[in-house]
C-alpha cells in the first residue's frame, strides 16, 4: 500500500472497565509517527472514563458524534462483559466501525465487535484465556484460536492485551510501510511479533 500523505486519525474507543494496555500500548506506537499521526479518545458519553486499573482517562468525543477515523481502535477490558449488553452503546459503535476507515480490536473488544454485528462472516480472534465466551458472542464470526492477529479486509483482530501492539505496528506497516513499522518499533525499544501466527498463548490455553 502506498505511503500516507495526509495525517492517519486514530480513534481510541474508551469505556468503564477497559484494559490501559489494550488501549495505550497501540496509541503508543501510533504516537511515536509524531506529525504522521493523530489520536481522539472516544466513548459513549463524553468525559472522564475509569479504566479496569483505576486510571481515568478523557474522552474528548462520543461515538455517534465523532467523525468517521482512519483507524477506530477498540480495546478490551472486563467492561466489555456489560457492554456486549448495552444495546445503544452497540448501535453507537456499528454506526462508528460504519464510518470508519480500518477498524481494530484488542483483546476482548472484538467480542464487541462481533456482538455489534460488525464481524459476521469475517476471521478474527480474540482474548486466549476469555476464548469461549468472547466467541460465544459472534456465532457468525470464524474465529481464530491461534493467531497474533488477524487480517480480514478493514478489520484488523488481535489476541490479548500485549497482542496490540504488534498489529498496531502491522497497521501502520499496512497504511505506510514496513521500514516505519521498524523505525516505530525501534524508538519504542520494543521486540516486534512480526509474524501474525505466531500465539504461544493459544497452546497455554489448550487452543492448539
Amino acid at each position: 500500500m502506498s505511503a500516507e500523505t495526509k495525517p492517519v486519525h486514530v480513534g481510541a474507543v474508551v469505556f468503564p472497565g477497559f484494559e490501559l494496555l489494550d488501549t495505550f500500548g497501540p496509541l503508543e506506537m501510533f504516537g511515536l509517527l509524531r506529525e504522521r499521526a493523530s489520536i481522539t479518545m472516544v466513548a459513549e458519553t463524553a468525559g472522564s472514563v475509569r479504566s479496569n486499573q483505576g486510571p481515568h482517562v478523557v474522552a474528548e468525543a462520543t461515538l455517534d458524534g465523532s467523525q468517521g477515523f482512519d483507524v477506530l481502535l477498540v480495546p478490551g477490558g472486563w467492561g466489555t462483559r456489560t457492554l456486549a449488553e448495552n444495546p445503544a452503546f452497540l448501535a453507537q459503535l456499528r454506526h462508528a466501525c460504519d464510518r470508519a476507515r480500518i477498524v481494530a480490536s484488542v483483546c476482548t473488544g472484538s467480542a464487541l465487535l462481533a456482538r455489534a454485528g460488525v464481524l459476521d462472516g469475517r476471521r478474527a480472534t480474540t482474548n486466549k484465556a476469555n476464548y469461549k465466551w468472547a466467541t460465544s458472542q459472534g456465532p457468525n464470526v470464524t474465529w481464530v484460536p491461534q493467531a497474533r492477529w488477524v487480517e480480514d479486509g478493514r478489520f484488523f483482530t488481535s489476541s490479548g492485551v500485549s497482542a496490540g501492539m504488534d498489529m498496531a505496528l502491522a497497521l501502520i506497516a499496512h497504511l505506510f510501510d514496513r521500514e516505519t513499522s521498524v523505525q516505530v518499533a525501534d524508538g519504542a525499544e520494543y521486540a516486534w511479533h512480526e509474524d501474525k501466527a505466531w500465539d504461544p498463548f493459544a497452546k497455554l490455553h489448550g487452543l492448539a
